[in-house]
């Protein structure tokens, strides 16, 4: 069975509620307050909390975790709820790392969820590089997610902390998702250079995905972010693009039409 809408939560930074039918999927779960929580050698301090707490979020089927090293993706709340949600899909370093119930899934790996009124969803991991060439040394493995309804990809793209390069294009030639979330920010943690996407990755994604509503989570809530939602939508305006960009508002759900 088939859900004719999909709904999306901000809930803040990188953390969308993600609603299909029966079927409830969390993206890397940050629930703590502000507050400067590491100096060194990356400064996390967070300026802003959740929309939502982990209660009032309450079940889930999985919990899609880019990556588990970095405190903006996955922080103490967040780890703790970890072992009540059904499985928690992430890269297979971090599985080894977290135990319980994570998953680990190479590159293009898919496996399938199912929801209690009969929804299905094929959850096929996706490449992705946090940061310019050579920089997985420092920040570690991290992988996106490509989910589908009648086959893979066809759904829904979550691109991760990723910038865009090979990886990332490679997903949109052999998808095609009717959202693509973007994890964007142009976040600046260790100096002049992103490891998220800016406003130049998401213009190539726009491209890439012709077809597809973009959404933008994971660029506010932290101080190493160097662009927010409003100023990748003026980007979005001065190539004529405004259309292609749909805005959240934290705790307020987008819901797309998925019958057309």
């Amino acid at each position: 069975m088939s859900s004719s809408s999909l709904k999306l939560t901000l809930i803040g930074g990188p953390t969308v509620l993600i609603e299909y039918g029966t079927l409830r999927l969390l993206t890397d779960p940050t629930f703590d307050p502000p507050g400067l929580y590491r100096e060194e050698p990356v400064r996390f301090e967070k300026t802003s909390g959740p929309a939502l707490s982990v209660e009032k979020i309450g079940r889930l089927d999985a919990v899609l975790l880019s990556h588990d090293q970095h405190l903006d993706n996955l922080d103490s709340a967040g780890r703790a709820m970890l072992p009540t949600v059904g499985t928690t899909y992430t890269t297979q370093a971090g599985a080894e790392r977290l135990g319980g119930n994570a998953l680990g899934l190479a590159p293009f790996e898919t496996v399938t969820v199912e929801g209690a009124d009969g929804e299905r969803l094929l959850i096929t991991a996706t490449p992705a590089r946090h940061g310019p060439v050579g920089i997985e040394p420092i920040s570690g493995d991290v992988v996106g997610f490509a989910l589908g309804r009648e086959k893979p990809g066809d759904l829904l793209y979550v691109t991760g902390d990723t910038v865009w390069y090979e990886g990332t294009a490679e997903v949109a030639r052999l998808f095609s998702p009717k959202v693509v979330l973007l994890f964007t920010g142009a976040a600046e943690p260790r100096g002049r250079f992103h490891v998220t996407m800016g406003s130049e990755d998401a213009l190539e994604a726009a491209h890439a995905f012709p077809n597809a509503l973009l959404l933008a989570a994971h660029n506010e809530g932290w101080v190493h972010f160097r662009e927010s939602q409003d100023q990748l939508a003026h980007t979005f305006s001065v190539f004529n693009l405004e259309d292609r960009l749909k805005l959240f508002e934290k705790g307020k759900p987008v819901t797309v039409d998925l019958t057309d």
